[in-house]
């Protein structure tokens, strides 16, 4: 017992909300490493590798090992999922003042781990349709920020006081990013890395619609600027640090024909974006309406002398 307490107790809450946070953002990384190296398909079936076996075999080659340890990387997040919510568990029962939110964002994760697999499956029962892995990465990018405002959650950071211009500032910055996101799936899915040779693309010109992202991101950008010179805060002074990294990766990649390094440095951008931007929306709150004392009536006012 001292054992459990000690590995999922309130105290070691903390610790699991920084774990979901490095796993939700490391699968995405390591998928789009699957579909960099051409093994999208390398297990040609799901749930088990190929027909006969859930282990590659050698005729499967190392696309087969990328893809299965892929896979595999589905029970660790499983193991962080469940250990996070016994330590959410424990965190409500010892009463802390967040503890029925902290549970409740444990539980969506949890929830959605097994839904990112289902849907990873059938995106290799699809042959990698990108309209399948178009959804899949966004799931993924929504378990991030479900892990980040688990995060800011209980690390119990105050949240700035800011006018209702400003408050709606930061959620149409938020809702550009998700955008911008949604976008950079699309021009994946008409770019030539497709995670294997046999899979379909979705048909758009690359040139067009990587223009369309692009063109997507300086909105976002510009409203972050702004957000840093008014709020001066270290959540929106993060946001454009890590946006403006990712723009640049992301025309260098561009410019030099899609490397592999350098797409891969442009999917570890998302789920810091992610991040970035759920701290920024989490950082902020109405101000409150300053109360006014009620001007008292002549009968009750104070006699003349």
């Amino acid at each position: 017992m001292d054992l459990l307490k000690r590995l999922f107790g309130a105290r070691t809450m903390l610790f699991w909300a920084i774990a979901t946070l490095v796993v939700q953002s490391g699968i995405i990384v390591t998928g789009a490493t699957v579909r960099l190296t051409g093994s999208g398909l390398g297990c040609p079936t799901w749930p088990r590798c190929t027909d006969e076996s859930y282990l590659p075999h050698a005729e499967l080659g190392w696309h087969g090992v990328i893809e299965f340890g892929n896979r595999l990387l589905t029970f660790v997040l499983i193991i962080v999922a469940f250990a996070t919510f016994f330590a959410a568990v424990a965190t409500r029962r010892s009463g802390h003042p967040r503890g029925v939110k902290i549970r409740n964002l444990s539980i969506a994760i949890a929830l959605g781990v097994p839904l990112q697999a289902v849907v990873g499956g059938i995106t290799v029962l699809t042959g990698l349709d990108p309209n399948i892995v178009s959804p899949h990465l966004l799931l993924s990018v929504v378990l991030v920020a479900l892990s980040t405002w688990l995060l800011v959650t209980v690390v119990g950071a105050a949240r700035q006081p800011v006018g209702p211009i400003a408050l709606w500032l930061v959620r149409l910055v938020a809702l550009g990013l998700v955008l911008a996101i949604w976008l950079g799936t699309v021009v994946t899915g008409a770019g030539p890395h497709s995670g294997d040779a046999g899979a379909h693309r979705n048909g758009l010109d690359i040139e067009v619609v990587a223009r369309l992202h692009s063109a997507s991101v300086w909105p976002v950008v510009i409203g972050t600027v702004i957000l840093v010179a008014w709020l001066r805060s270290r959540a929106a002074i993060t946001l454009l640090c890590v946006l403006l990294l990712q723009g640049l990766v992301g025309y260098l990649q561009y410019f030099n024909g899609l490397p592999v390094g350098l797409v891969i440095l442009h999917m570890i951008g998302i789920p810091l974006c992610t991040a970035a931007g759920v701290w920024m929306l989490l950082s902020v709150r109405q101000r409150s309406a300053p109360v006014r004392e009620p001007i008292p009536s002549d009968e009750h006012a104070a006699p003349r002398t």
